[in-house]
């Protein structure tokens, strides 16, 4: 089983425990910001456990009809999972209205305050290795359930102060403008899955120090006359970039692809923990002109000599 799977694995393992926990003491108590804990635990182990397939799927090999690999099914789960997310943070703030407005009551506050303080400390561990599960495989399900899981760990302090302010005022509305509060910082977290998700959808390029870093490498290249046409995107665990080299016109193709090679090796090392697919392209002359007029649909006369 692959690092990114068994992350997941135990994620789920430890968002089923805390849902029941925070379920049971969540009604027991009456507590909004309790009960709205429990609900995202439980679509935190509906997540992990589609986060396992979607890992699944996007390891499978490439095939003749998926030439490129299923990389891309990290993607579709984050911004399915960033959706997800968003519709509990709108259900927690409803459910925060509702408290407020009809003024319930929070009861048994000491096992409220414990099973928070017992979330809190599983929830900072959980976080820590699923961050050194995504800093090692670059995998970006996991990245998406480790902010996921930070989240939840803010979000359980936030709910563990409104207890205690409960507890010691006899205030229930705090424990109910605590909820919304939660509610409206779970919605705004999930925005940047979302939009990460969507950004490698749309094959976005790469950040801009990675693009400039192949920049330099094909430009201080001594045996390449000049570049372009260098295209980047990504699909989440491998980068894929594109480039025309341009080389003297007599040069032997065994000489090119040897110089391709080097500038291969050298892109590879920008993040080796990442997989590169690195397509050149050999040019005995710049047609960065003709190409950008190709794509760009004008329709010019090129003379090439």
């Amino acid at each position: 089983m692959s690092p990114q799977k068994r992350a997941t694995v135990v994620a789920t393992c430890i968002a089923i425990v805390l849902v029941f926990v925070k379920f049971i003491i969540g009604i027991a108590s009456g507590s909004v910001a309790v009960l709205a804990s429990a609900i995202d635990s439980l679509l935190d182990s509906i997540i992990s456990i589609f986060n396992f397939f979607a890992i699944k799927k996007s390891e499978e090999k490439a095939t003749d009809d998926f030439q490129y690999g299923k990389g891309k099914t990290q993607a579709i789960a984050a911004v399915i999972e960033g959706t997800v997310i968003t519709i509990s943070g709108l259900y927690i703030m409803y459910e925060a209205v509702l408290k407020a407005i009809h003024e319930k009551v929070t009861n048994h506050l000491t096992p409220a305050i414990g099973v928070m303080i017992f979330s809190i400390v599983i929830t900072f561990f959980l976080v820590q290795y699923l961050l050194k599960v995504a800093k090692e495989t670059d995998s970006l399900v996991i990245k998406s359930d480790a902010l996921h899981y930070q989240t939840d760990l803010w979000s359980n302090a936030v709910i563990l102060i409104s207890l205690f302010l409960v507890y010691l005022t006899g205030w229930d509305i705090i424990d109910a403008v605590f909820g919304f509060a939660i509610g409206v910082y779970i919605i705004y977290s999930a925005y940047e899955i979302i939009e990460e998700g969507i950004y490698i959808l749309l094959d976005h390029a790469l950040e801009y120090e990675v693009v400039e870093k192949v920049n330099t490498i094909l430009e201080q290249h001594p045996e390449v006359t000049s570049h372009h046409w260098l295209k980047t995107r990504t699909d989440g665990s491998v980068n894929f970039i594109e480039f025309h080299l341009v080389f003297h016109p007599k040069m032997y193709l065994l000489d090119a692809h040897r110089i391709s090679d080097e500038i291969e090796r050298k892109i590879i090392l920008i993040d080796p923990n990442k997989r590169w697919v690195i397509t050149p392209h050999f040019d005995p002359y710049d047609d960065a002109y003709l190409n950008q007029a190709n794509f760009t649909g004008e329709e010019e006369d090129v003379c090439l000599i």
